[in-house]
């Protein structure tokens, strides 16, 4: 079965848990009155926020693969339908650009639709799910970062990235507890046009030594190594754009030696 199929799959939202696993479960038919009476029972009993809210810190940080990866796949679909709310208009621009990120096959594109349409519908903001994410992938940040620049190429599918799109990306990353440096690094790499900034994209300043860049660099390629990917056992469309980061990675320092008169 593709990932795909376990995603609609009527257990998948129980392994996953949490706010992702209630979108899931609703689909289902039959988890949504089951999530609502268990976080009505937690709201009576636990003061604890997170659990309150129907999260589920520890299970997530000690999810298996199998359930990160769905927990990974449906995440993105759900950010990408709030991102796609952002600005206003759901364009069909918007939806095929998911389309293409996921290369969904065609036997399940009516599946994927009803999980992106779940979640727009869905009236709680992006912070749960992004926390959720950003519990599950802790150890790892690249895999969060390969979730905003897939996010990114939704979001230029129209043409631009409109400003109100911009700001959800930057809510995102923090909500994941990526840092500044790594927000403006991955942006720099996402930005449109040919105006990319080789020193953001490494996240470093201009006035940083020769060994500092290096060091920058080699960290960012073995951070960023497809493998590491493939070793979560994430699905090939991300693995397809990691290859693109470590690309423009390269450009940049490429760049930036040559500027500098850099030996290899």
């Amino acid at each position: 079965m593709s990932i795909w199929g376990k995603i609609v799959g009527g257990t998948a939202g129980f392994a996953v848990g949490g706010p992702l696993g209630a979108i899931l479960g609703g689909l289902a038919g039959h988890a949504v009155d089951r999530m609502r009476d268990s976080t009505r029972e937690l709201t009576d009993q636990d003061t604890d926020p997170q659990r309150q809210a129907g999260e589920q810190p520890e299970a997530d940080q000690h999810a298996d693969d199998n359930t990160k990866k769905i927990a990974f796949t449906i995440g993105v679909i759900v950010l990408g339908a709030k991102m796609a709310k952002a600005d206003g208009v759901v364009t069909k621009d918007e939806i095929q650009a998911f389309r293409q990120v996921f290369q969904v096959p065609p036997e399940e594109v009516n599946n994927v639709g009803k999980v992106f349409n779940q979640a727009r519908r869905d009236s709680r903001g992006f912070e749960p799910y992004a926390k959720q994410l950003g519990r599950m992938f802790k150890d790892n940040p690249m895999v969060l970062e390969e979730v905003l620049d897939g996010l990114f190429h939704i979001a230029r599918a129209d043409g631009q990235i409109a400003q109100a799109e911009l700001e959800y990306l930057e809510q995102v990353a923090f909500t994941f507890g990526l840092d500044q440096e790594s927000w403006e690094r991955i942006r720099a790499a996402n930005a449109e046009g040919d105006g990319h900034d080789p020193y953001e994209i490494l996240g470093v300043s201009r006035e940083a030594s020769d060994d500092e860049i290096k060091s920058a660099y080699r960290r960012l390629v073995r951070e960023n190594h497809p493998d590491t990917l493939v070793s979560q056992g994430m699905p090939q469309e991300f693995i397809d754009m990691a290859n693109e980061k470590v690309a423009a990675i390269n450009g940049a320092y490429e760049q930036i030696r040559k500027q500098r008169g850099l030996r290899r």
